[in-house]
C-alpha cells in the first residue's frame, strides 16, 4: 500500500502539470481539497465529528494555513518547471524537518541531519546547473518549490505535535477544509474565472486522478500502511515518490534530464535516505568489525 501510495503521489506531478495547462493552481487545489474533505466526512464521520470543537480551531488553522502555503507555492512553481524537477526539490522537506523541529519543538538535530542537509544543498546546486558546469541558474519556479519544502516542514511538525491530542483523521480533515477554502478565496480574488475548457476530457481525467487517486486513495493507503509498517521502512518506501515522479515525467510528459540535474537528483535522494535510515545495534557492530 505504501509503495502504491508513492506511485500515486509520483504520478500527481505530471498529471497536475497537464491539468494546469487549463486550470489555475488555486482553483485546482480548491477542487481537490474540498472534494476530498466531503468524502472524508462521509467515510470517517465517527473519527471527525467528535473533534469538531474549539480545541481544533488553532491547530486546524495552523496546519491548514501551512498546507495552503505549501500547495500554492508548489503548484505555482510547477507551472514554471518540469514535474520531476519539482518532485525532487519538494522532497527537500525530509531534510529540513529536523531543523524546523529544533526551532518549534527544541529537538536538536543530529550529526546525520547535518550531513543530509549538506548533501541536499549540494544536490540542489547541481540541479540548478542549467547547462553543464558553467551555467548556474535558479529560476523563480525553483525558488517557489524550495519555499514549498520549507513551509511543508512546518506543516509536518505541527501535524505531529497536534496529532498527539487530536485524531489524525480529524486533523487532516481540518487541514483540507482550511486550505481548500483559502485556495477557493485566493482563486476567486487572483485567478481567472472557470471556463468551459476545464470540461475537456483529458483535463477531467487529470482532475479525477488528482482527487480520487493522489488524494483520497493515497491518503487511506498511507494511513493503513503506516499502522503495520515500521516507520524507518515506511519512510524509505514513501521517499520513492520522487523516483516515480521523475520516471513518469520522462515516460509520459517528455521531460529530459541533463547530466548535472541527474547528479543533483541522486544527491537529493541520497540525502533523503541518509536522513531517514537509522542503523540498529547489530548493524553498527558489523560495520565496526
Amino acid at each position: 500500500m505504501l509503495l502504491a501510495c508513492a506511485m500515486l503521489w509520483g504520478g500527481s506531478y505530471p498529471t497536475a502539470k497537464v491539468a494546469m495547462s487549463v486550470v489555475t493552481p488555486q482553483y485546482l487545489m480548491a477542487i481537490r481539497l474540498l472534494a476530498a474533505s466531503a468524502i472524508m466526512l462521509v467515510l470517517f464521520r465517527r473519527q471527525i465529528v467528535p473533534y469538531l470543537n474549539r480545541r481544533i480551531i488553532v491547530p486546524g488553522l495552523l496546519v491548514g494555513a501551512t498546507y495552503w502555503g505549501t500547495m500554492v507555492s508548489q503548484m505555482t512553481g510547477l507551472t514554471m518547471i518540469e514535474p520531476g524537477r519539482s518532485a525532487f526539490l519538494t522532497a527537500a522537506y525530509c531534510v529540513i524537518v529536523p531543523f524546523t523541529s529544533w526551532l518549534l519543538m527544541h529537538q536538536r538535530p543530529t550529526a546525520r541531519n547535518l550531513v543530509a542537509a549538506a548533501l541536499c544543498l549540494t544536490g540542489v546546486g547541481f540541479v540548478s546547473l542549467s547547462s553543464g558546469l558553467g551555467g548556474f541558474s535558479v529560476s523563480v519556479g525553483d525558488l517557489l518549490t524550495l519555499l514549498c519544502a520549507f513551509v511543508f516542514s512546518f506543516n509536518l511538525v505541527w501535524l505531529g505535535k497536534f496529532g498527539q491530542t487530536i485524531h489524525p483523521v480529524a486533523l487532516t480533515f481540518a487541514q483540507f477544509v482550511v486550505a481548500g477554502v483559502a485556495c477557493l478565496i485566493g482563486g476567486i480574488l487572483t485567478e481567472p474565472a472557470p471556463s468551459a475548457a476545464w470540461l475537456q476530457p483529458n483535463v477531467l481525467m487529470c482532475l479525477v486522478y488528482l482527487f480520487f487517486g493522489a488524494t483520497m486513495c493515497a491518503q487511506i493507503m498511507q494511513n493503513i500502511g503506516l499502522k503495520v509498517t515500521p516507520p524507518s521502512q515506511a519512510s524509505i518506501i514513501m521517499c520513492l515518490e520522487t523516483v516515480f515522479s521523475l520516471l513518469f515525467s520522462v515516460l509520459f510528459y517528455g521531460e529530459r534530464v541533463q547530466a548535472a540535474a541527474g547528479v543533483g537528483f541522486a544527491l537529493i535522494f541520497s540525502a533523503i535516505l541518509f536522513s531517514q535510515i537509522r542503523l540498529n545495534g547489530r548493524m553498527l557492530e558489523r560495520l565496526k568489525r
